[in-house]
């Protein structure tokens, strides 16, 4: 057969693969290397397919055959890298974007693939560049030109600020109506000024993408009982995760599947990464299973294994963050799917049935701007397992005080030289040390691995440091208004309120974290174009877990990030102690801080407009015996309230989930629970 009949065949898999007819197009370029096995463009083009079927060893093969045949490929070269980089493998893409680039210096999507892998990786500087570069060969790329704003939006550069926002609004509107996949990730969507039907809209096209991807797997629909004889009578419910370790979340749930009642319920854990060796896997690995799913990177196989479990109700934790594979959820191996704590929105998925949430986080009037059905937790749907993690916060002082054992210890070490303190240091690298100075004979034995988890935040030191205000540049007479979130939910219109708060109260100071390090001096510009001086902006480095829930009793406010709330560090400080305020919108990710603090029982610091906001937060720098009797009753309610409470949370989320399965036992639809 003549070499143009395979181009043809080659050519009409390109067009069946654009209208989404992924097994013809597969066929045809199989057809195509039949008739000539060293067609470079056809290895490439069936690659691709592979990769997107999550078929990655099968990919690389096909990738390094295109090489090897077409050495200056650099299309290969770049898509090689794609694979490469979602196996894990970050040199190795990093070297195929480098050579792809090489062979080709105008290529754009290889600086906007190597621009990615920056991202990825926390070196938003370079990323920047390589986004810029991209769009400079390339000026109309939506994808490049919105991974570009959202590198802006992490180190607080707002340059163009609103032409930026119009043109991302333009860009998905445009992607939406020729019904193509947006270049804004559904997770980013809450950032921009997208109406409510767009955001969906953009979260929709992902799920639909994850239908598409198994949809050639060509499995039969699995079959379901709608009763628990199989189980013996308990309702199986499955956690998936690939946050299962040193991650928020778990820092959230690790409690939760072991706290569940086995007499009801039996449940296992799907972990999608690796074993981290932390505490934090430990004590997830505390549920009756934990089944490790990064060893199963064939989503067929995994969905497989989910089914055979008999698993009644399976929980996404990951919905659009990193690591999750919304595939398995697309193949449906369990009869009832919700969404739960890990991702602040909507999956727009027809593949997933509920979300977990409650009144204020999700008014029912909202209810139209979530594909799935709502299902109310009786008080808040966030959780903190802060009173397992961090008990010798409860305790008046800052922490030196857990027993009399430790009282005593410290009080060896204050009689000392106040060079021998013991204090947590940051030298001027901006990494965080651990504690120096007096350390008891016991403390001196700690075994390695103790070490390490002390250092990564995740236990209790055996003796702690001293909290001050001077580890931090913060002045002990100082009215210190916090937030330790990353940096880009920080926008211009909140960082002008708080500067605003600042310039109304006398000796007060914003602290703010170094989450990253080169946003630090956007905002220390923006403050000083505002005509703040420099030393009323504070940043200290990124803590341990331990030390960063710690330093938070240190600070007297929190103002919370209205366009996309601290919902771990909203937990975080209030467990410090330290009252929290926050103005919520209508997003799901805006309104978590004021359900937090309702079910804490503080609805004064739920503001309901800009000016409020900054009335209050001014109070609260003004008002000593205002703020005073706040943290009191602050610490008291942590406590007695149910915010931190994880055995009566598990028993509501479990009565939740047996509301799931009462529907779907008697042949009802999924429906809102919302009573």
């Amino acid at each position: 057969m003549c070499p143009t009949h395979a181009d043809s065949l080659n050519n009409l898999a390109n067009i069946k693969r654009e209208q989404g007819r992924i097994e013809e197009a597969t066929q045809l370029y199989l057809k195509a290397l039949e008739i000539i096995p060293e067609f470079a463009a056809a290895h490439s083009n069936l690659a691709s397919i592979l990769q997107q079927q999550g078929k990655l060893q099968d990919a690389l093969a096909h990738y390094k055959e295109a090489i090897r045949i077409a050495p200056a490929f650099a299309d290969a070269y770049s898509n090689m890298g794609n694979t490469l980089k979602e196996m894990q493998d970050i040199q190795g893409a990093l070297k195929c974007y480098t050579q792809a680039i090489q062979i080709n210096p105008a290529f754009a999507d290889a600086h906007s693939n190597l621009a990615s892998l920056h991202k990825d990786s926390g070196n938003i500087p370079e990323a920047i560049a390589s986004y810029r570069m991209a769009l400079k060969l390339k000026p109309e790329f939506p994808d490049a030109y919105c991974n570009l704003a959202h590198c802006l939006q992490i180190i607080c550069d707002w340059t163009d600020y609103d032409a930026r926002m119009k043109k991302i609004v333009a860009i998905v509107a445009d992607q939406l109506e020729k019904n193509r996949l947006p270049s804004v990730h559904p997770h980013h969507s809450m950032l921009y000024p997208l109406s409510h039907a767009f955001r969906k809209a953009v979260a929709a096209k992902h799920g639909s993408w994850c239908i598409d991807k198994v949809q050639v797997l060509h499995k039969p629909p699995y079959q379901f009982s709608r009763d628990l004889v199989s189980s013996g009578g308990r309702l199986r419910i499955g956690y998936v995760s690939s946050d299962f370790g040193n991650h928020p979340t778990s820092h959230l749930m690790q409690s939760v599947p072991g706290s569940h009642d086995r007499m009801k319920v039996e449940v296992f854990c799907y972990a999608l990464s690796p074993d981290d060796g932390t505490a934090f896997r430990k004590n997830v690995a505390k549920a009756e299973h934990l089944v490790d799913l990064s060893q199963i990177p064939d989503s067929g196989q995994a969905a497989d294994l989910i089914h055979s479990h008999g698993i009644h109700v399976l929980v996404n934790l990951n919905g659009y963050t990193k690591g999750a594979r919304n595939e398995l959820f697309a193949m449906r191996p369990a009869p009832i799917q919700v969404m739960w704590l890990g991702y602040p929105g909507t999956s727009g998925a027809s593949f997933m049935d509920y979300i977990v949430t409650d009144k204020v986080t999700t008014p029912f009037e909202y209810h139209d701007h979530f594909s799935e059905k709502l299902a109310y937790m009786p008080n808040t749907f966030f959780i903190g397992d802060h009173a397992h993690m961090f008990p010798h916060l409860l305790q008046e002082g800052m922490g030196e005080d857990i027993t009399e054992a430790y009282s005593k210890q410290l009080q060896d070490a204050k009689s000392c030289d106040t060079r021998s303190k013991l204090v947590t240091v940051e030298n001027g690298d901006g990494n965080a040390h651990a504690p120096v100075g007096v350390v008891p004979p016991a403390a001196q034995n700690v075994n390695k691995g103790l070490t390490v988890a002390m250092s990564g935040g995740e236990i209790v030191p055996p003796l702690l440091p001293l909290t001050l205000r001077e580890h931090y540049n913060l002045q002990e007479d100082a009215i210190v208004y916090c937030n330790f979130n990353q940096l880009y939910k920080i926008d211009p219109a909140t960082l002008v309120m708080w500067l605003n708060i600042i310039k109304r109260v006398p000796n007060s100071v914003l602290w703010l974290l170094k989450f990253p390090v080169t946003g630090e001096p956007n905002v220390l510009n923006a403050a000083a174009s505002a005509g703040l001086s420099a030393d009323r902006v504070v940043f200290s480095s990124v803590a341990p877990k331990e030390e960063h829930v710690r330093r938070g009793k240190v600070a007297d406010v929190c103002l919370d990030t209205p366009l996309c709330n601290g919902h771990t560090t909203g937990m975080d400080v209030l467990w410090a102690g330290i009252p929290m305020l926050t103005l919520p919108g209508e997003t799901l990710a805006s309104r978590v801080a004021a359900s937090q603090l309702m079910t804490l029982g503080f609805p004064e610091l739920v503001a309901k407009s800009r000016q409020e906001y900054e009335d209050i937060a001014v109070k609260l720098g003004t008002d000593p015996k205002w703020l005073k009797s706040l943290k009191a009753r602050i610490r008291k309610a942590r406590v007695t309230s149910p915010l931190f409470n994880v055995k009566r949370y598990t028993q509501d989320l479990e009565s939740l989930f047996m509301k799931m399965w009462d529907r779907y036992a008697n042949c009802l639809e999924p429906d809102h629970l919302v009573n």
